[in-house]
Protein backbone atom coordinates (compact mmCIF):
# COMPACT_ATOMS: atom_id res chain seq x y z
CA UNK A 1 0.00 0.00 0.00
CA UNK A 2 1.62 3.79 -1.45
CA UNK A 3 0.65 5.08 1.99
CA UNK A 4 2.63 2.66 4.20
CA UNK A 5 5.76 3.34 2.33
CA UNK A 6 5.42 6.97 2.50
CA UNK A 7 4.07 6.63 6.06
CA UNK A 8 7.28 4.73 6.88
CA UNK A 9 9.70 6.72 4.56
CA UNK A 10 11.46 8.08 7.51
CA UNK A 11 11.94 4.67 9.34
CA UNK A 12 12.95 2.47 6.41
CA UNK A 13 16.52 2.84 6.63
CA UNK A 14 17.41 2.41 10.45
CA UNK A 15 17.59 -0.20 13.19
CA UNK A 16 13.75 0.38 13.94
CA UNK A 17 13.08 -0.61 10.28
CA UNK A 18 14.38 -4.33 11.15
CA UNK A 19 11.43 -4.46 13.43
CA UNK A 20 9.16 -2.02 11.41
CA UNK A 21 7.69 -5.10 8.72
CA UNK A 22 6.86 -7.03 11.83
CA UNK A 23 4.83 -4.30 12.89
CA UNK A 24 3.24 -3.89 9.55
CA UNK A 25 1.77 -7.65 11.05
CA UNK A 26 1.16 -6.80 13.90
CA UNK A 27 -1.47 -3.19 14.05
CA UNK A 28 -2.83 -2.50 17.67
CA UNK A 29 -6.00 -2.59 16.17
CA UNK A 30 -6.27 0.85 14.40
CA UNK A 31 -5.76 -0.33 11.21
CA UNK A 32 -8.47 -2.75 9.37
CA UNK A 33 -8.60 -5.89 10.39
CA UNK A 34 -6.93 -7.67 7.14
CA UNK A 35 -4.67 -9.81 7.12
CA UNK A 36 -2.38 -11.39 10.22
CA UNK A 37 -2.47 -7.92 11.92
CA UNK A 38 -5.92 -9.79 13.32
CA UNK A 39 -4.21 -12.86 14.44
CA UNK A 40 -2.54 -11.18 17.56
CA UNK A 41 -4.65 -11.76 20.65
CA UNK A 42 -6.73 -8.36 21.91
CA UNK A 43 -4.45 -8.05 25.28
CA UNK A 44 -1.40 -7.89 22.71
CA UNK A 45 -2.97 -5.10 21.02
CA UNK A 46 -4.03 -3.11 24.18
CA UNK A 47 -0.64 -3.50 25.08
CA UNK A 48 1.17 -1.74 21.65
CA UNK A 49 -2.18 0.89 22.02
CA UNK A 50 -1.22 1.48 25.85
CA UNK A 51 2.65 1.85 25.13
CA UNK A 52 3.89 5.18 25.58
CA UNK A 53 6.61 7.07 24.00
CA UNK A 54 8.54 9.78 25.51
CA UNK A 55 11.99 11.13 25.09
CA UNK A 56 13.48 8.85 27.63
CA UNK A 57 12.44 6.14 25.52
CA UNK A 58 13.19 7.89 22.02
CA UNK A 59 16.83 8.72 23.10
CA UNK A 60 17.11 5.05 24.03
CA UNK A 61 15.65 4.14 20.41
CA UNK A 62 17.65 6.65 18.41
CA UNK A 63 21.06 5.39 20.02
CA UNK A 64 20.27 1.90 19.31
CA UNK A 65 19.23 2.86 15.99
CA UNK A 66 22.40 4.49 15.10
CA UNK A 67 24.94 2.13 16.82
CA UNK A 68 22.95 -0.48 14.94
CA UNK A 69 23.38 1.49 11.84
CA UNK A 70 27.12 1.58 12.13
CA UNK A 71 27.33 -2.36 12.99
CA UNK A 72 25.66 -3.21 9.88
CA UNK A 73 22.77 -4.39 10.78
CA UNK A 74 20.19 -4.00 8.07
CA UNK A 75 16.43 -4.66 7.71
CA UNK A 76 15.08 -8.41 7.08
CA UNK A 77 12.17 -9.35 5.68
CA UNK A 78 9.02 -10.10 7.43
CA UNK A 79 8.45 -12.68 9.50
CA UNK A 80 6.58 -15.72 8.29
CA UNK A 81 3.05 -14.80 9.44
CA UNK A 82 1.81 -18.10 9.79
CA UNK A 83 4.54 -18.53 12.66
CA UNK A 84 2.84 -15.26 14.37
CA UNK A 85 0.45 -16.12 17.35
CA UNK A 86 1.04 -13.31 19.47
CA UNK A 87 3.42 -10.12 20.11
CA UNK A 88 6.30 -12.58 22.28
CA UNK A 89 6.01 -14.95 18.96
CA UNK A 90 7.13 -11.46 17.03
CA UNK A 91 9.56 -10.66 19.05
CA UNK A 92 10.95 -13.70 19.21
CA UNK A 93 11.26 -13.85 15.74
CA UNK A 94 12.26 -10.03 15.15
CA UNK A 95 15.35 -11.24 17.57
CA UNK A 96 16.28 -13.87 15.71
CA UNK A 97 16.85 -11.79 12.85
CA UNK A 98 20.28 -11.30 13.54
CA UNK A 99 22.22 -13.05 16.23
CA UNK A 100 23.66 -8.79 17.02
CA UNK A 101 20.03 -7.45 17.71
CA UNK A 102 19.39 -9.09 21.31
CA UNK A 103 22.72 -7.87 22.68
CA UNK A 104 22.14 -4.21 21.54
CA UNK A 105 18.24 -4.10 22.68
CA UNK A 106 20.17 -4.86 26.23
CA UNK A 107 22.65 -2.47 25.98
CA UNK A 108 20.12 0.61 25.50
CA UNK A 109 18.09 -0.81 28.78
CA UNK A 110 15.03 -2.60 26.65
CA UNK A 111 13.78 -5.90 27.45
CA UNK A 112 12.94 -7.38 23.39
CA UNK A 113 8.99 -7.31 24.42
CA UNK A 114 9.50 -3.30 25.18
CA UNK A 115 11.90 -2.95 22.35
CA UNK A 116 9.28 -4.50 20.19
CA UNK A 117 6.56 -2.79 21.64
CA UNK A 118 8.87 0.95 21.48
CA UNK A 119 8.49 0.16 18.17
CA UNK A 120 5.58 -0.77 17.24
CA UNK A 121 3.84 2.26 19.12
CA UNK A 122 6.29 4.80 16.99
CA UNK A 123 5.53 2.92 13.74
CA UNK A 124 1.51 2.76 14.63
CA UNK A 125 1.96 6.26 15.53
CA UNK A 126 3.64 7.41 12.34
CA UNK A 127 1.00 5.63 10.17
CA UNK A 128 -1.56 7.50 12.69
CA UNK A 129 0.43 10.63 11.79
CA UNK A 130 -0.07 10.55 8.05
CA UNK A 131 -3.59 9.10 7.83
CA UNK A 132 -4.29 12.98 8.92
CA UNK A 133 -3.68 14.49 5.59
CA UNK A 134 -3.46 11.13 3.62
CA UNK A 135 -6.97 9.81 2.57
CA UNK A 136 -5.64 7.06 1.30
CA UNK A 137 -4.03 6.06 4.65
CA UNK A 138 -7.07 7.42 6.29
CA UNK A 139 -9.33 4.55 4.67
CA UNK A 140 -6.99 1.90 6.65
CA UNK A 141 -7.04 3.91 10.35
CA UNK A 142 -9.38 3.84 13.38
CA UNK A 143 -8.45 7.12 14.61
CA UNK A 144 -10.72 5.88 17.83
CA UNK A 145 -7.98 3.17 18.57
CA UNK A 146 -5.00 5.58 18.12
CA UNK A 147 -2.87 6.16 21.15
CA UNK A 148 -3.37 10.14 20.30
CA UNK A 149 -0.19 10.62 22.91
CA UNK A 150 2.18 9.05 21.04
CA UNK A 151 1.00 10.57 17.72
CA UNK A 152 1.75 13.92 18.99
CA UNK A 153 4.96 12.51 20.12
CA UNK A 154 5.99 11.08 16.98
CA UNK A 155 4.80 14.42 15.55
CA UNK A 156 7.15 16.53 17.77
CA UNK A 157 9.86 14.73 17.19
CA UNK A 158 9.45 13.91 13.36
CA UNK A 159 12.68 15.72 12.22
CA UNK A 160 15.01 13.72 14.26
CA UNK A 161 13.68 10.76 13.02
CA UNK A 162 13.58 11.94 9.30
CA UNK A 163 17.07 12.90 9.90
CA UNK A 164 18.40 9.79 11.16
CA UNK A 165 16.51 7.66 9.01
CA UNK A 166 18.30 9.15 6.02
CA UNK A 167 20.12 7.08 3.61
CA UNK A 168 23.87 8.46 3.94
CA UNK A 169 25.19 11.00 1.74
CA UNK A 170 26.25 9.45 -1.73
CA UNK A 171 23.84 6.68 -1.42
Amino acid sequence: MKFFANGARSLRYGFSALLMAAAMLASTGAFAQQGPANSLPDADKQAIKNYNLNDDVFNRLLAATKEAKAEGIHPQSAPNPAQIHNLDDLTQQAMKADNRIEPLVKKYGFTPREFMLANLALMNAAIASQAKTDPEAAKYVDQNKVNQANVAFYESHQAQLNALMSPPQGQ
